[in-house]
């Protein structure tokens, strides 16, 4: 996979689905047993266990289920996705949480504290694969002044706006003689639909989070190397570079997203 598809290997991310119906519980939309139940189940059916570590006041690991009841006391908008890249801290201050969101390429904000995952798979005496997920806590530094955040207009208006210029690009390149499946994955992007997410989030929330996953699908797509050696190394920086701006433009529609304004 290459350098620009790699950021965004995770389809869904672990961090997003965390914040969204953490959010949501918080805010009184969802329950607390329904919350645990989406964090802790990934869309591809995986088995999955969560723990949280270095949580202030505790010592060992805590499931999540007894690591939750820690962010009982923020706010909805107390709680957020983070989604830094390289050369794009995404406002965050120098730190460990930094270091460690930016290994991830996810995070959570949660008050004072942030989140970063870690999987370890492991395997049964039976033969199943399953992970665990660890989200070690972090004091957060002091985050530097920024601008503000886009919202989920504006971010959808950059996400169409690099989806033009990257398919322009993409036809110069004649993407389609060495990928040619990627037609039907662009074709797709022109279907309505929603994403999957917990009560409270708005129809364009979920339009904008649900097609920046899509694109970001096709982005792994179109950066896989191409079938029978097609692309020289000139051809595959060149469509690097030109798939780097829309990854840019997804994860800030992913984050705009989830951090929207919930709808009470």
């Amino acid at each position: 996979m290459s350098a620009a598809a790699h950021s965004v290997a995770l389809a869904e991310r672990r961090s997003a689905r965390f914040v969204a119906w953490c959010r949501a519980w918080r805010a009184g939309l969802t329950s607390f047993d329904d919350a645990i139940d989406a964090i802790e189940s990934p869309p591809d059916g995986a088995a999955e266990e969560h723990v949280a570590t270095d949580l202030p006041g505790t010592w060992s690991d805590l499931p999540l289920r007894e690591a939750l009841p820690h962010l009982r006391q923020l706010h909805p908008d107390e709680i957020r996705l983070t989604l830094p890249a390289p050369g794009d801290p995404d406002g965050l201050g120098p730190g460990e949480f930094t270091g460690a969101a930016l290994t991830a390429g996810e995070g959570v904000l949660a008050g004072v504290l942030g989140l970063a995952p870690q999987t370890q798979e492991h395997v049964s005496g039976s033969g199943d694969v399953f992970l665990t997920v660890r989200w070690t806590a972090y004091r957060l530094p002091p985050m530097p002044a920024g601008g503000p955040k886009p919202t989920v207009r504006q971010a959808e208006s950059e996400l169409s706006l690099a989806v033009q210029d990257t398919t322009a690009k993409l036809a110069k390149l004649d993407v389609a003689r060495w990928r040619p499946e990627l037609a039907g994955a662009i074709s797709a992007l022109r279907r309505p639909t929603e994403a999957d997410l917990p009560p409270g989030y708005d129809v364009p929330a979920r339009r904008l989070y649900a097609r920046a996953l899509l694109l970001e699908r096709v982005l792994i797509l179109a950066g896989q190397e191409a079938p029978g050696g097609a692309l020289n190394s000139f051809e595959a920086q060149q469509r690097d570079e030109a798939l780097r701006p829309l990854a840019t433009a997804c994860r800030r529609g992913v984050a705009a997203a989830i951090n929207s304004d919930l709808v009470l």
